[in-house]
């Protein structure tokens, strides 16, 4: 289960738990464990996870979350030059990095 942003209340297939705060808080509820994922975790990890909102190059799209490790070369530079949070900016950086050392 993900739970994207503040207000992004979520409940799994099963119905037994449910996940809400996005990156402000968490709050569960129900017998699942949750393992959240930190921006300091092991950045194989991180870069699978964090996600950013894309309403396509155009903004005329719905709304999809990508995965920064899916994003093109082209999106992570978009990104950058659009703006966000410092610490999403951050991981948007670390993976320009990451893809040039492999």
């Amino acid at each position: 289960m993900v739970s994207y942003h503040r207000h992004d209340f979520v409940t799994c297939s099963c119905g037994s738990s449910s996940l809400d705060g996005g990156t402000e808080y968490i709050r569960w509820l129900g017998d699942t464990v949750i393992e959240p994922i930190y921006t300091d975790d092991d950045f194989e990890i991180v870069r699978k996870h964090a996600v950013r909102g894309s309403r396509g190059p155009n903004g005329d799209q719905p709304l999809v979350y990508i995965p920064i490790c899916d994003m093109t070369d082209d999106h992570l530079e978009a990104v950058l030059e659009y703006g966000g949070s410092p610490w999403h900016l951050e991981l948007i950086k670390k993976e320009i990095e990451w893809r040039k050392g492999k």
